[in-house]
């Protein structure tokens, strides 16, 4: 995850329609790829890195993990919600901050939007003055989120391993007629020769025991 102290301007990658045009006389054409280089347009001017601009298709995930941007923006139409559900997709091993543009007035969608890993939705935001506060706010909120999301993590691994401990004393009391504090001192006394927490030697010790059992 970026450290919020980075002075690197941020990494970005855009996930939008092809600013091709294939009939110029085909207004809603011709206004999506307005949008489109307006939003390029308003990254470069703020001072972001621009890295690539990609289409929504099945390659999306494997282009976004070669290119490890810090944030990715769904540049999406009501007709184009496929694109978001390729970024979640691509970003579900590797997390990272998405932001979706949309000027569709819609708001039935920004539930499921921010249930996926959506950071920011914006309706009509793309006002270049408008982009890097935007952005900034969403990166704010998702390294939040990442933050608590890993002290649950790591609040759950303690509570497993608490318990792994707990058994493996048991199992060594019972085995070798130690008692407790004998127990746990044996068991921390291998943690330590291996360089690993006493928890993964408890486990480890309890994985062995039902292999044999």
């Amino acid at each position: 995850m970026r450290s919020s102290k980075s002075t690197e301007p941020l990494r970005i990658v855009v996930v939008a329609p092809d600013l091709v045009i294939a009939d110029p006389d085909d207004d809603e054409a011709l206004q999506l790829a307005q949008r489109s280089r307006a939003l390029r347009i308003g990254l470069l001017e703020g001072g972001f890195n621009l890295v690539a601009t990609l289409p929504a298709d099945v390659f999306l995930a494997e282009r976004i993990d070669q290119l490890q941007p810090d944030l990715v923006i769904v540049d999406a139409e009501s007709d184009a919600r496929d694109a978001l559900e390729h970024v979640v997709m691509s970003t579900r091993d590797t997390r990272r901050p998405i932001v979706l543009f949309t000027d569709d007035d819609d708001t039935s969608h920004v539930q499921d939007a921010v249930a996926v890993g959506v950071s920011a939705y914006i309706v009509n935001g793309l006002s270049s003055r408008r982009i890097r506060p935007i952005l900034e706010v969403a990166m704010a909120r998702f390294q939040y989120e990442e933050s608590l999301r890993l002290e649950r993590d790591d609040a759950r691994l303690a509570l497993k391993e608490r318990s792994a401990v707990d058994r493996a004393k048991a199992l060594l009391m019972r085995q070798q007629d130690l008692s407790e504090q004998q127990a746990y001192d044996k068991l921390r006394k291998v943690a330590m020769n291996k360089g690993l927490r006493i928890g993964e030697i408890a486990q480890r010790m309890l994985d062995v025991t039902d292999l044999l059992s």
